[in-house]
């Protein structure tokens, strides 16, 4: 599992505030995982996690929204192959802020 230059957006995101025009932009270093995201009503957000076993990584993010809300989160995730050789992030996460409220979200490589 590598995620290092790779994008994603997401295919399913009921609860959160990414949307199909979110591009999520991720960069790895051995287990060390950063990224940044931005689109539809996110205006700036930045992740910071690691991978915690062969498919198995956690995460903080935070961000910056279009109405100037901020908001921050964590999220524990599996990173599989598809049939078709993309990857895909599958998540459990909620806010560390605001309403304390999470959701399951997915997403795909672009």
């Amino acid at each position: 599992m590598d995620l290092n230059n790779k994008k994603f957006v997401p295919v399913e995101n009921k609860n959160g505030l990414s949307s199909n025009e979110t591009i999520f932009h991720y960069f790895q270093n051995g287990t060390v995982i950063t990224g940044q995201y931005k689109g539809g009503a996110i205006q700036e957000g930045y992740i910071v996690g690691k991978q915690i076993d062969e498919n198995k990584i956690k995460l903080l993010f935070q961000c910056l929204t279009k109405e100037g809300e901020l908001k921050a989160g964590e999220s524990k995730g599996i990173v599989i192959e598809n049939k078709d050789g993309k990857l895909e992030l599958k998540f459990d996460w909620n806010w560390l802020n605001g309403d304390l409220s999470g959701g399951k979200s997915e997403y795909i490589e672009i």
